[in-house]
């Protein structure tokens, strides 16, 4: 098996908000994506890559801001980290 990892960057802490951030990539050498390397994002919202058949595997922890940072500008804090796994052609599989 070979992974495949998609990492989103949503407006808030909702499935289905905007994806405003991303980076990809690809355990199995099919592809060799590079941050920044297009405009436009793979997916609209987290929930777009689920039906797409991706799965979550980790979301980030919803921290409020200390009082008075609720504007201070810093990492993008809404990250959902994703998988596909795609079996290698002429594997052996176990019956």
């Amino acid at each position: 098996m070979r992974q495949q990892v998609l990492i989103l960057f949503l407006a808030n802490s909702a499935l289905d908000a905007e994806v405003i951030g991303w980076s990809s990539y690809d355990g199995t050498g099919r592809t060799r994506p590079t941050t920044g390397d297009g405009d436009e994002p793979p997916y609209g919202t987290g929930l777009d890559a689920l039906l797409d058949g991706w799965r979550l595997i980790q979301a980030s922890q919803l921290i409020p801001p200390h009082p008075g940072h609720e504007y201070d500008t810093s990492f993008l804090k809404h990250e959902f980290i994703f998988e596909k796994l795609h079996e290698e052609k002429g594997a052996a599989t176990d019956a």
